[in-house]
């Protein structure tokens, strides 16, 4: 875990070669924040959304570990 991630509601991260992009899609309650895992297969791509409670800070998205140091309403920020 090195780089820092600053996402916006809607913008996308690449989390690695051969591995998915995730989307920052806001909080939908004051204590739930979401998260979209893409998965883009050719011209085919699939989108689902994970929800997690506001206190969690460690993820394993896509076998990739990531760190949330920081969620607002408007954005997310990441160490992956």
């Amino acid at each position: 875990m090195n780089g820092l991630v600053i996402l916006t509601i809607g913008e996308e991260h690449h989390l690695k070669r051969g591995k998915d992009r995730i989307i920052y899609a806001g909080m939908p309650t004051e204590t739930t924040y979401s998260i979209v895992q893409k998965k883009v297969s050719g011209y085919q791509g699939f989108t689902w959304n994970l929800f997690y409670p506001r206190k969690k800070s460690d993820l394993i998205i896509d076998g990739i570990s990531i760190f949330v140091e920081n969620v607002t309403p408007e954005e997310i920020r990441l160490r992956v």
